[in-house]
This record gives C-alpha cells, structure tokens and sequence, in this order.
C-alpha cells in the first residue's frame, strides 16, 4: 500500500486559528489603547437646551449654583467653565443679580487666559499686554477685538450659558464670533 499519498495536513487548521488568535490579540491591544486616546480628543457631548443653553459649571464639571455666585459681593467676577468649557466671567451686579451678560476668558490677541485686576478695574492679559474694560471692550492692545460675550439667564437657582447672537452692546454691530 502507498503510503505517500497527500492527505490533508492538521497543521493548516491549526495556523489558521493561530492567525486568527494573533490578529484578534492586536485589535484588542489597539482598540484598547486607541479608545481613552479617542475620548481625550474627542470633547465630550453636551447637553445643550434652548438656543444652546448650557449649565454653569467649576473646574472639575460640578454645576454651580446661582447661589453661590450671588453671595460674593457685588462687583464680583466669577469664573466658570461655560461653552464648550471655555472660561468665563459672571459678574454679581449693585443689586445682587447677575449680569445678563458674561465675558469669555480668551484674549483676543493670542487666546491667553487672563485674570481680573480689581484695583485697576481691568482685564489684564499677561501675554502680550492687552487690557480690557469691565465690559470687556479692548483699552490697550495688541488685542484686535472686544471680548467675545455669552448670554447668562438664571432659571431655578441655575445658571444658564448660551450663545450670543445679537448686536453686541459694546460696538453696535454684529458679533464678530458669529
């Protein structure tokens, strides 16, 4: 009897399934590491009421009370992680309201964040030096622009943020964020 016929070889079968596990253990390295990659880059969504509305929240996302805002005292600039988390100014008002108008914290020179100097009554960026007025118009450049302004609205001792789409107060004309 001729024994040199060809049969099926089992080591095929079993390269295949050594393929197949190799392949499946570097997409489930990869998925796993591409994924919280993904998500850092990828702002997170926001949920958003009328006319893009969003909650007023600290640093570390916790919404912030109206509350607490109205107890500093008036003339106070509260900052707050507003549209997409960008920084922003609430201002307490005379009257222990807020101001219906916020001021978000990106000069327009460069993007730099800057903080509020209350003995000069000024925004003051430390980047390249622009000041801007309490109501966020440009004193001094090299900034090109006033600040951009968002809505504030408090409903139920929450703050709402949404965008700005009116005739800017300050210069009379259309935003220029828009």
């Amino acid at each position: 009897m001729d024994t040199s016929l060809p049969l099926e070889s089992p080591s095929l079968s079993r390269r295949q399934f050594l393929n197949f596990l190799t392949g499946a253990t570097v997409a489930v390295t990869a998925g796993a590491t591409l994924y919280p990659a993904g998500k850092f880059f990828i702002a997170p969504g926001e949920k958003t009421g009328e006319g893009g509305a969003i909650l007023a929240k600290d640093i570390l996302g916790n919404q912030i009370p109206a509350s607490q805002i109205l107890a500093e005292a008036p003339g106070t600039r509260a900052l707050v992680a507003g549209l997409a988390g960008e920084p922003t100014y609430l201002i307490v008002k005379e009257d222990n309201t807020l101001d219906h108008i916020g001021l978000v914290d990106n000069c327009t020179h460069l993007g730099c964040t800057f903080p509020w100097n209350p003995l000069d009554q000024q925004f003051q960026c430390p980047c390249h030096g622009s000041r801007y007025a309490p109501d966020g118009s440009v004193v001094r450049g090299p900034a090109p622009l006033p600040l951009k302004i968002v809505q504030v609205a408090v409903f139920n001792n929450s703050i709402l943020i949404s965008p700005w789409t009116e005739t800017d107060p300050r210069t009379g004309k259309n935003p220029w964020w828009v």
